[in-house]
């Protein structure tokens, strides 16, 4: 069994049906994730994370999204990883209403 795990963007993503490769229940999806984001949160959780940019998700061969190859760490599941990454990708990401308050013209 490998050491790692691939995310892919899809795993993630707010506008991914399940069948189409959402990994993650739709209240806990992320919108427009990247792989940055991806990788930055798999840091910031202490795992170990590398970008692979030209890699496209089997299901959406036509998208080259890239993926994040992550070094597996202690008891943690994959899905438990992919629940985990997507909080903290939402946590590091600024308020929409916080930076449009104020920009009304």
């Amino acid at each position: 069994m490998p050491d790692y795990f691939y995310v892919y963007p899809a795993y993630l993503s707010e506008g991914v049906a399940r069948r189409e490769g959402r990994r993650i229940p739709a209240p806990a999806s992320v919108k427009e994730v990247t792989i940055e984001e991806i990788a930055e949160a798999a840091k910031r959780l202490g795992f170990s994370a590398e970008i692979q940019t030209q890699k496209n998700y089997p299901r959406q061969f036509f998208t080259y999204a890239g993926r994040v190859k992550v070094t597996k760490k202690g008891d943690v599941t994959k899905t438990e990883f992919l629940r985990r990454v997507a909080a903290e990708v939402r946590r590091l990401r600024p308020k929409a209403a916080a930076s449009s308050a104020g920009n009304h013209t």
